[in-house]
């Protein structure tokens, strides 16, 4: 029977480029293998640094482009930045989340991997794809603010995010486990442009929930 799901088909940027690959690969690895686990999907790396991921709920496809997005960054080396390329698409599928990724060839999955091929032609990070709705641009639009945003994260701002968005808590909750002040912790999530990404993420949770089709 066929379902509402997500799909995440990403690779990294200029991994090549690393002096420490052994690392990155780690990172990822971990994140890909965090995430999976938290919103009970499915996961395969493949091609040495692509990834895809299947998740059962679409309204948290977002929030794991973004927490995967910002554990690779948190991580990135002093001299070199650690991202990834990240195409979500959101559309009906038989696939279901005992089954392997590379079993499942439905179009939601087809599109999330043409929009990623789409997306290593440009500088984008981030973009999103609904394959029932054609005419989806202002989300697209919304998903490129979104990315020119994350674009713009330090190490910091990722570390504070990804612990914002993992474990859901307060300020001062989050300045206790970094080590530093509440204020330090609001300085880096304003530079993080927290407020806007977390609207954003809430409204897309908020929509696929209401609009299950």
């Amino acid at each position: 029977m066929a379902q509402r799901i997500a799909v995440l088909t990403g690779d990294l940027v200029d991994s090549r480029k690393a002096s420490d690959p052994q690392r990155l690969f780690q990172v990822l690895d971990t994140a890909i293998e965090a995430i999976t686990v938290r919103y009970g999907g499915q996961s395969e790396r493949y091609r040495g640094d692509g990834f895809q991921i299947a998740l059962p709920d679409p309204t948290v496809a977002m929030p794991a482009a973004v927490l995967l997005r910002a554990a690779l960054i948190r991580h990135s080396e002093e001299h070199q930045r650690w991202d990834a390329r990240i195409a979500v698409a959101i559309g009906q599928d038989a696939w279901q989340p005992g089954q392997r990724v590379t079993e499942a060839s439905g179009e939601v999955f087809v599109r999330s991997g043409q929009t990623l091929d789409t997306m290593s032609e440009g500088t984008a990070h981030l973009a999103l794809s609904l394959v029932e709705e054609p005419n989806s641009e202002c989300l697209a639009l919304l998903t490129r603010f979104v990315d020119d945003l994350l674009d713009g994260w330090s190490r910091y701002s990722a570390e504070t995010v990804y612990l914002s968005l993992w474990h859901e808590e307060s300020q001062q909750a989050l300045a206790k486990r970094l080590g530093i002040s509440q204020p330090s912790v609001h300085k880096r999530l304003r530079a993080a442009r927290w407020a806007l990404l977390d609207d954003y993420l809430r409204y897309l949770g908020q929509r696929f929930k209401d609009d299950p089709r």
